[in-house]
């Protein structure tokens, strides 16, 4: 059975940490599939980790295994879990990294990681990532059945963040910045399905200063350094400036709040 595994992490790339995972995953199935989500999570930072993962975890064939590490209590007494849902098994710690990718695709089941069968014999107080989660995917991927890693769960009872949609008040919504991609355009927390109908522009209150941005389908409908507002590809408002940083030019950082309204 050839299964895909996904890595999330905030291990980044310099250290030995994601080559270790791979390298427990391929020597329990080397031949399953093994794709890298991304590994530049900021250090630490569940709520960057989970909207990555929701906007990724369903682009994935049905049945892949999303393993996410992002775990600053690894160690302590948070849970290492297993859920599944309609289409996909999630593996990672039960500090609410998971669950607002689960929750999205409908969760069945919860199982607490407690059989060292599926553990690395000597398993780290540290990186479970490497002795808990890895091992667990690869044998999961091998078609092991999930109830067998641990006791069931309440899945009402399993940690989770809060919903990522802002908060609409008459005629303004009450925002702030979800994520910064690699080019500096700003992803707010307004979906798509939030955005009236025949709207053109969008003011942006940020720190006390007030930006008014036109509408647009797609970066290069304004002039190269304007900025403009576009719906990206994560189905959320955004904040660009053709081909420059709006991120930097702005001065705004994941976390910041942010008062939107449309006209």
């Amino acid at each position: 059975m050839v299964r895909v595994i996904t890595l999330l992490t905030d291990f980044g790339i310099r250290d030995p940490y994601v080559a270790q995972m791979k390298g427990v995953i391929l020597s329990i199935n080397p031949d399953t599939i093994i794709v890298d989500i991304t590994h530049d999570i900021r250090p630490h930072d569940i709520n960057e980790a989970a909207f990555i993962l929701l906007s990724a975890y369903n682009k994935f064939p049905v049945g892949t295994i999303h393993v996410v590490v992002v775990d600053p209590g690894v160690g302590t007494r948070r849970k290492a879990i297993v859920i599944e849902t309609k289409r996909y098994l999630f593996v990672g710690p039960d500090n609410g990294v998971l669950s607002l990718a689960a929750d999205h695709d409908g969760i069945t089941n919860v199982y607490e990681i407690k059989n060292e069968v599926f553990m690395r014999a000597n398993v780290s107080y540290t990186f479970h990532g490497r002795d808990i989660f890895a091992p667990v995917a690869a044998y999961l991927s091998l078609g092991i059945d999930p109830k067998y890693v641990g006791p069931k769960l309440n899945p009402q009872r399993i940690s989770r963040l809060a919903p990522v949609s802002a908060k609409k008040l008459g005629n303004m919504f009450l925002a702030h910045v979800l994520y910064i991609d690699h080019f500096g355009n700003v992803i707010t927390n307004v979906r798509k399905d939030q955005i009236p109908q025949g709207i053109t522009s969008v003011v942006i209150k940020h720190r006390g200063k007030q930006i008014k941005l036109p509408l647009k389908r797609t970066y290069g409908e304004v002039e190269k350094g304007e900025f403009v507002a576009v719906v990206g590809s994560f189905d959320y408002l955004e904040i660009a400036v053709n081909q420059g940083n709006a991120a930097k030019s702005l001065g705004m950082s994941v976390g910041d709040s942010l008062t939107i309204y449309f006209a």
